[in-house]
């Protein structure tokens, strides 16, 4: 998808054939985003492609279900930002206008206590948005600025990725935060809403992740803060058509079906599965955090020093550097659980309750959606029953929170917020605690596992995965897919698929300043 944004970059696929001299295989380990964006580029390329999912559907952290009486529950609500390049070009396989995405007039802000934000008036192009939004929130008075550490604010514009991941090594959101000295309410709404949005608390979060994020999405990036979202549930509007075109392309898909190990021949792949061994040249590895540190366990169980012969590393510096590979991966975490409340309220919201809304200083409140706003089977139901259906998230759980305490504090935090509803009856009620996300720590940048790996025909993909360019979330997991991908096709000299990516410089790098760097760097080379 064209990007709007003029400094977008675009990374061309490495020149090679159209097509493949001789037939190739690949198992893909997971039916996410990363999945089904790796198995589409390599399946448009005529590799035979089949996908292992062990849930029943498509879409991973992005589905959605069936439950009683024509009703549909997900994981919860995601924005898809313009800044989604990756995953907008995989959608448009299916859709090839995106008419399925319907954008979203305002993403308001509250902060306990406070007034409330909003993103729908400010420019979309940096710097007029920061001096907008500045100027514009009543959250973030001008008399702040004189406390801003101005040293530390010019990072969030001075920033050249990769390298910029690692200048933050062993910094925490928090303590970057602490740096900035930002408004505390300012804080909350303009830089910790960020953290949460990755599941973590940002004393967990890595402050890289977060400089990234507000340059992603704010300071280095035209495509502005806004976003769309699916008109119908996601299997509707966007997994059962891409479905459809991956069974076009030949794909073959297991639902249902685990991968409980993965072991490697000297010629090929095999993928241990509940209903049976599958045999391919190359294995994507796209599954979630956990599943992919078990799967990759499974490959380090064999001894050693064949491991690292098939690796192409013999001798004791070879099974040094695989090991050394094996306990990265290990050592990965996952984020604390998060919490999903869906709520089919006897009556309607008030009118002008807004599609979603984002939420700080509550005592577990993330966020709000109301999803006859935008989702076409929420509104069938809300209308049959001059109801609402409203879903609450609450991130960075504690672990000994029980169900019965959590529904209680999320339902207070919305009767605080949308009073109207203390007296609306609820005729049914979802809640799903999960615990599956990566957790971007302070751990260094580089000891992330990254798309390549030591063992040949074997590519990593997710939303986990270490990726160079400043992207995240469901962005990250398709740019990764793709990657992979590449990375595949590369090796049997096919041409894979040219990747969008936000600006890698921030606004002080893209001037002369920028372009005098970029010759010093390359004189040091």
């Amino acid at each position: 998808m064209t990007p709007h944004d003029p400094h977008a970059r675009q990374l061309p696929a490495i020149p090679g054939r159209h097509s493949l001299l001789r037939p190739k295989t690949v198992t893909v380990i997971g039916a996410g985003i990363a999945g089904l964006s790796a198995a589409t580029v390599l399946a448009e390329r005529g590799v035979e492609v089949t996908i292992i999912e062990s849930g029943p559907r498509l879409g991973g952290r992005v589905s959605a279900w069936p439950v009683a009486e024509d009703r549909t529950m997900s994981r919860g609500f995601h924005a898809f930002f313009r800044q989604y390049y990756n995953l907008r070009d995989l959608l448009s396989r299916a859709d090839p206008d995106l008419d399925r995405l319907r954008p979203i007039p305002d993403y308001p802000l509250i902060r306990r206590g406070g007034p409330t934000d909003s993103f729908a008036s400010i420019p979309r192009t940096p710097p007029l948005n920061l001096l907008g939004f500045v100027l514009a929130s009543p959250t973030f008075p001008l008399r702040g600025l004189a406390h801003v550490d101005l040293g530390t604010a010019l990072e969030l514009i001075d920033v050249d990725f990769p390298d910029s991941f690692c200048r933050y090594d062993g910094e925490s959101a928090d303590a970057f935060l602490d740096r900035l000295r930002f408004p505390e309410q300012a804080r909350h709404l303009a830089l910790e809403v960020f953290a949460r949005s990755f599941f973590a608390h940002p004393s967990d979060f890595s402050a890289g992740e977060l400089v990234a994020m507000f340059h992603t999405y704010f300071a280095g990036s035209a495509e502005g803060l806004l976003f769309d979202v699916p008109d119908d549930d996601y299997d509707t509007a966007l997994w059962a058509p891409l479905g459809g075109y991956l069974d076009g392309l030949g794909v073959r898909i297991e639902t249902s079906t685990e991968a409980r190990a993965i072991g490697r021949s000297p010629h090929s792949w095999s993928v241990e599965t509940t209903a049976g061994v599958i045999d391919s040249d190359a294995l994507v590895l796209a599954a979630d955090p956990a599943s992919t540190r078990r799967l990759i366990s499974t490959i380090e169980a064999h001894d050693d020093s064949a491991v690292a012969l098939l690796a192409g590393r013999e001798g004791s510096a070879g099974r040094q550097e695989l090991h050394d590979w094996f306990t990265r991966v290990a050592t990965q975490r996952n984020a604390p659980p998060f919490a999903v409340l869906r709520l089919w309220f006897a009556e309607a919201v008030a009118p002008d309750r807004p599609a979603f809304l984002g939420t700080s200083g509550f005592a577990l409140l993330d966020n709000i959606s109301v999803l006859e706003r935008f989702e076409a089977g929420a509104c069938r139901w809300a209308e049959e029953h001059s109801g609402s259906v409203v879903e609450l998230h609450a991130y960075a759980l504690a672990d000994h929170l029980a169900e019965n305490d959590l529904e209680e504090r999320l339902l207070a935090d919305l009767h605080e917020v949308y009073p109207e509803t203390r007296r609306i009856e609820i005729l049914h009620r979802e809640l799903l605690i999960e615990s599956d996300c990566g957790l971007s720590d302070t751990r260094a940048w580089v000891d992330r596992p990254g798309v390549s790996t030591p063992l040949p025909g074997l590519v990593l993909a997710g939303d986990h995965i270490r990726c160079e360019l400043p992207v995240a979330l469901m962005e990250r997991a398709a740019t990764t897919g793709y990657l992979a991908a590449n990375e595949l096709l590369g090796t049997w000299r096919v041409a894979g698929t040219p990747i969008w990516s936000p600006p890698p410089q921030g606004l002080l790098r893209r001037g002369l300043l920028g372009r005098l760097r970029r010759a010093k760097k390359e004189i040091n080379r």
